[in-house]
């Protein structure tokens, strides 16, 4: 009973979360207006409202208007739910859970505007940093989490100026190969940026989350899940290229969290 109530309360949170990832990239209130339909502006009932039962009764389509409604939306408060569930399984029901999960939901919200508007709004960053430090289980945990966020945003913002200046510099070589008497006097090449401010930023909540060796391995399970698609991509447009990089930090950072242990034994064995 104690998991329905949890998964309950996770969809509730995942239906406030369409409202963030729907209007915060366009700079719009979350609390006013109402819930309306986008398309006919229809304000909607409140029983139009009820997480992922009311997108089933009514066929997947507006009650007015009856423009299909996108299957994100209960995809979305069906994860924060289950989401809710498997974190309150691994913690139980504490004020660590608590923390942890709106963590997590911050991650679900940063992934999917990513990968929608290939942007994440600093509050959201901001609110994972901040979620990610309070979900310490004691008072010396709090201080640790802190330490450890800034350890990967000064990291990971290092390791950005340096990727950043290595491929300028590729890019400039190949740009002199290429000079004409019309161009020499040009500067003929990009400069390149290797991770964008966001990234250091989810850095900073997998640090604070998960503890220096742990974040390092999310990172690697991140690159790893991210290669197929960054190989995919290769040959194609600029545009087509730019792979949003925070759903896989955040799978990575989940995954690396939920086997915590199982990673911490396997890390020991390598180092016995």
């Amino acid at each position: 009973m104690e998991l329905l109530f949890i998964f309950l309360l996770g969809l509730m949170f995942g239906s406030f979360l369409n409202v963030v990832i729907l209007r915060l990239p366009k700079d719009e209130s979350v609390a006013f207006p109402a819930s309306h339909c986008p398309t006919c502006k229809s304000v909607l009932k409140a029983w139009h409202n009820i997480p992922l039962l009311s997108w089933l009764f009514l066929g997947g389509k507006c009650a007015f208007c009856k423009t299909p409604i996108s299957f994100t939306y209960p995809a979305i408060e069906f994860i924060s739910g289950t989401l809710f569930v498997i974190l309150a399984l691994k913690l139980g029901f504490t004020l660590s859970f608590v923390f942890t999960a709106l963590t997590f939901l911050t991650l679900l919200a940063l992934s999917m505007i990513d990968f929608r508007y290939k942007m994440a709004p600093d509050s959201l960053n901001l609110l994972a940093i901040l979620f990610a430090i309070l979900s310490a289980s004691s008072f010396f945990m709090l201080g640790k989490n802190f330490t450890n966020a800034l350890l990967f945003a000064g990291g990971f913002t290092l390791l950005r100026f340096w990727l950043s200046y290595v491929l300028t510099s590729l890019a400039h070589s190949k740009a002199k190969k290429v000079q004409t008497s019309w161009t020499k006097n040009y500067q003929t090449y990009p400069f390149i940026e290797a991770l964008g401010e966001a990234d250091i930023m989810v850095a900073a909540t997998m640090g604070a989350l998960l503890g220096v060796k742990l974040a390092l391995v999310a990172i690697f399970f991140a690159a790893v899940l991210a290669l197929p698609v960054m190989l995919y991509v290769q040959g194609k447009s600029v545009e087509e290229q730019k792979v949003p990089f925070i759903p896989f930090l955040a799978v990575g950072t989940l995954i690396t969290f939920l086997l915590d242990s199982q990673i911490y034994n396997y890390l020991e064995t390598l180092y016995a």
